[in-house]
């Protein structure tokens, strides 16, 4: 098996000359150009010559003891929604396949390049983020490494961005969550995915899906890799994770909405951890959050993502719509029938909804719940419509809230090998990005080690 290391061990590689840059690099293109594994339907663009070029650089950098961070020539993968000079800008979708290249980076790729990390290529997605799921008619979908002999998914939308850190083609992956699109494909695939406070990273030079519940956030293989990783995104310090018992800590669990509908399997691995953490001293209170119950009528009319992403598509669909997946464009068109009125009316019932969930939840450090009421379904069982979208509706449900909530998150893997991934959702009201992290630190391997 490969060893998966995490970026402090790179760094700390790399530091000691133990490794290089170009090396680490060229393995990593090496696993995308394997012909037996994944990576031509992970990657959508990988240009090996530019890529081994930003690793001798930075090789060269740290050799004159002007690497820019501790992270420089560590490769990361790019979802395909994101700017990077010189590139075009898919979005997963044929409609743009002929647009010009991008100028410049989009801001948040402009951070990390600053850093030093290799962007080690373009990463599949669902075709303009709108899906859970992971798949993508146009390129394929990439297999989630558990049971990929039965075709199961990977999640998403930023299913490649996952598939890219699991089978050691990039050491992290750079996605978007608007719905649960990093934590989704985390959960699925056993990594920890992050959605933060949306307003603290740019969202310059990413294509939107929804401007009010887009977030741009990190996979990687843990919760430090995580917080690295946002904190270069965000332009802040990373936060103190120094072990902090979980017996300072108090969790509050919903007791209704977040588990309708759930596998025996995450119902078994998240009693499991509660378990753990209440051994471990953690105080555990399940409480009543009856605004939960009221998501449905709040986005009764298809809520942010179909009207916001309508207004970016409207110009497009005149001409290309018979290119999209038929899947997406059936949630883009219906953002065409929300009045202005039902507009106004949605966002007061999200700032009610927020208030009153944040009223709920101040007392305590942070929410959990499982990430996804299910495991990863097979590929095969999803195609029919009907199937398609009641498993999506699904899937994106529990992450969902916390993008409501404008709140930020995060999915940990909840499962021992052998057993099928589930992820445990940390959440936390806006702002509280640092005390979100320092928590799920804690948390990490009282759930993992018992």
């Amino acid at each position: 098996m490969t060893f998966k290391p995490t970026l402090a061990e790179l760094a700390a590689d790399l530091a000691a000359g133990r490794t290089s840059s170009l090396s680490l690099t060229q393995d990593c293109l090496e696993r995308i150009e394997d012909p037996s594994g994944e990576g031509r339907k992970t990657f959508l663009h990988v240009d090996d010559s530019a890529v081994l070029a930003q690793a001798e650089a930075m090789d060269l950098l740290r050799s004159s003891s002007a690497a820019p961070s501790p992270y420089a020539g560590i490769p990361i993968s790019i979802k395909d929604l994101f700017d990077i000079a010189g590139q075009v800008t898919r979005a997963g979708s044929t409609v743009l396949a002929n647009r010009p290249p991008a100028t410049q980076d989009a801001a948040c790729v402009a951070r990390l390049r600053g850093a030093g990390f290799v962007l080690i290529g373009r990463t599949n997605m669902t075709e303009f983020a709108f899906s859970g799921l992971g798949l993508n008619p146009h390129y394929g979908t990439p297999l989630n490494p558990w049971g990929r002999a039965e075709g199961r998914i990977p999640g998403g939308s930023s299913s490649g961005a996952a598939v890219s850190v699991t089978d050691a083609m990039a050491h992290a992956g750079l996605g978007t969550d608007t719905g649960g699109s990093c934590r989704i494909p985390a959960a699925f695939t056993g990594l920890v995915g992050y959605k933060p406070t949306a307003r603290r990273i740019p969202q310059a030079g990413a294509i939107p899906l929804s401007t009010s519940l887009d977030s741009i956030g990190p996979i990687a293989r843990s919760v430090a890799c995580c917080a690295a990783v946002d904190a270069i995104l965000a332009n802040e310090s990373p936060p103190d994770l120094t072990y902090r018992s979980p017996a300072h800590l108090r969790f509050a669990v919903p007791t209704s909405f977040v588990f309708d509908g759930a596998d025996k399997d995450v119902v078994a691995h998240f009693e499991r951890s509660l378990q753990r953490l209440s051994a471990s001293g953690a105080r555990v209170e399940e409480i009543d959050i009856p605004e939960l119950a009221t998501i449905p009528t709040i986005n009764a009319k298809g809520g942010f993502s179909p009207v916001e992403s309508y207004t970016w598509h409207r110009k497009l669909l005149e001409t290309s719509a018979e290119s999209y997946d038929p899947r997406v464009l059936s949630r883009i068109q219906r953002g065409a029938t929300l009045s202005a009125v039902d507009y106004i009316e949605l966002i007061a019932a999200r700032k009610a909804f927020i208030a009153a969930v944040e009223r709920r939840i101040d007392r305590f450090d942070a929410l959990l719940m499982p990430t996804t009421p299910v495991i990863p379904p097979r590929l095969a069982a999803l195609e029919s419509d009907e199937d398609f979208f009641k498993v999506n509706g699904l899937v994106l449900r529990n992450p969902a809230v916390i993008n409501l909530l404008d709140g930020c998150a995060i999915s940990l893997p909840n499962h021992e090998d052998g057993e099928p991934p589930t992820g445990l959702m940390l959440a936390c009201r806006g702002g509280l990005d640092s005390q979100l992290f320092r928590c799920a630190a804690a948390v990490e391997g009282v759930v993992r080690e018992g």
